[in-house]
């Protein structure tokens, strides 16, 4: 299984290297392919050759490339390497309503379960009111309970104060997160078959990543979690070593049905289960549950 998160931010060339990826600076690396689950270009000197394109949809390697803001601005995808990508989609599209609003509550009732989860591993009051909105998530969320609790939940953790709109390192700090996640997610759909824009609750026709905006939920508090464990390390824009940590979460345990393993390995199991609930095989999701910052140790 794929573990590697690769982020380059130095002037650099890329090359492919028979199965390896070859980092050209002022030395030469190289990276198996068969290890590397994404690979994240954020620097404007960075060549690299169309095989290395050709070997990310080989492998299955969700490429990331950032703006002039540095942050990701966009993702090669190898949309043509799934065989049932046309059966999927049928599945996709002929979901009952009845069986997308029940996938979307159990997504929203795990999110609000992590986000009560963070404030306690981040000492902050209301994990209490934040189980109880948990618990009382029907099919489909017609409450609102997710925006509710996002209210109160930002306002523990980051204060009163707290604006999602703001232009502030914090903020910066979560639209990194989040995007290095949705774009782990889009990848994981796509090598399962699935179409990203498709999406159970997101259905956004200027989307098209609305399935991993549903399926991104309950891993946000981990961004989370890592933006409020974290103080600024200036007061602007995120430096290179604030976006390596960001990136670094993809490698975090947390809890699954299966047992502990890394966010990257939570993602090929929760979109597996996600495919089986499309193909009627299975009536719930497999989602993942905060454990803390704790990075996974590989056993050899």
């Amino acid at each position: 299984m794929v573990w590697r998160s690769v982020m380059i931010s130095r002037p650099a060339r890329l090359r492919r290297a028979h199965y390896s990826l070859a980092i050209e600076q002022e030395e030469t690396a190289f990276v198996p392919f068969e290890d590397i689950a994404v690979i994240v270009l954020n620097h404007r000197e960075i060549t690299l050759t169309h095989p290395v394109l050709s070997a990310c949809a080989e492998y299955g390697i969700g490429l990331y490339a950032t703006g002039h803001n540095h942050q990701p601005a966009g993702i090669f995808l190898p949309f043509l390497s799934h065989s049932r990508s046309t059966r999927m989609m049928r599945k996709q599209l002929g979901i009952s309503k009845p069986t997308a609003k029940q996938a979307w509550a159990e997504i929203v009732r795990r999110k609000i379960e992590n986000q009560a989860a963070c404030l306690a591993l981040s000492a902050r009051p209301g994990a209490e009111r934040l189980a109880s909105y948990a618990r009382r998530v029907r099919s489909g969320d017609p409450d609102n309970l997710e925006a509710q609790a996002a209210a109160f939940y930002f306002a523990q953790l980051f204060g009163n104060d707290f604006n999602r709109v703001d232009t502030h390192w914090t903020n910066a700090a979560l639209d990194y997160g989040y995007a290095v996640l949705r774009g782990a997610i889009t990848r994981g759909l796509v090598a399962h078959g699935l179409h990203p824009s498709i999406g159970l609750f997101h259905d956004s026709e200027q989307n098209a990543f609305n399935l991993a905006d549903d399926l991104i939920e309950p891993f946000r508090p981990l961004v989370d979690l890592h933006a409020a464990q974290h103080p600024a390390s200036t007061t602007g824009d995120l430096i290179p070593s604030d976006k390596e940590a960001l990136v670094a979460l993809l490698n975090v345990d947390v809890d699954m049905p299966q047992g502990r393993m890394s966010v990257l390995s939570a993602i090929e199991y929760a979109v597996e289960s996600l495919v089986r609930v499309y193909e009627g095989k299975a009536k719930g999701l497999d989602l993942p549950r905060l454990l803390g910052l704790q990075r996974h140790r590989l056993e050899y």
